[in-house]
């Protein structure tokens, strides 16, 4: 679940900090153009509002891009204005999604090298967990897209090899959310 920000203002992310392009993990991905310090916004992720029984019924019909933002709405990220949904999950991430007053940002947690890919954990329970492997290359990859709270439930041989060249780019992107709203 995204962490919640008592801070109501968004933060201020420029926009030439990153860029779009074919992923090592998996289709497009995002990768900061500069060094990106600990604590500093990327981008936000934005896109329709919805209600948490719409959010389910996107989610069974596996859209991959529902972002809960409260206790009443859902975010679906999937639309074409929405480029953080390109944004691939890591195991051992570099970002995180941060809610600040009604604004879903991902955040830097650590300094972020000019040219690395940045990632965060989706999230993911461990419902299906198999049909959303994970090839992050990480040293710890758990081989999918679970919550790091996950990890020591999966074992060496759960996971699935890492990817070793970028992807098709043009295909849809895997998954894109910090918890479902099932």
């Amino acid at each position: 679940m995204p962490k919640k920000t008592a801070v109501k203002c968004p933060p201020d992310a420029p926009k030439d900090r990153i860029a779009f392009r074919d992923s090592g993990i998996h289709g497009m991905g995002c990768f900061a153009v500069c060094t990106i310090r600990k604590g500093m916004p990327i981008i936000e992720y934005v896109g329709e509002r919805i209600t948490k029984a719409e959010g389910a019924l996107r989610c069974d019909a596996n859209n991959r891009f529902i972002f809960v933002l409260d206790d009443e709405t859902d975010v679906d990220g999937d639309v074409s204005w929405n480029p953080a949904r390109h944004i691939n999950h890591g195991c051992a991430p570099n970002a995180e999604a941060e809610i600040f007053g009604d604004q879903i940002w991902i955040m830097a947690i650590r300094n972020i090298a000019e040219g690395e890919e940045i990632t965060f954990n989706y999230g993911y329970d461990l419902e299906d967990h198999k049909s959303h492997p994970c090839r992050c290359g990480a040293e710890s990859c758990v081989g999918y897209m679970v919550a790091m709270e996950f990890f020591p439930k999966l074992t060496r041989k759960d996971q699935v090899p890492a990817a070793k060249t970028p992807k098709d780019s043009s295909r849809r992107r895997g998954a894109l959310a910090a918890t479902l709203a099932v």
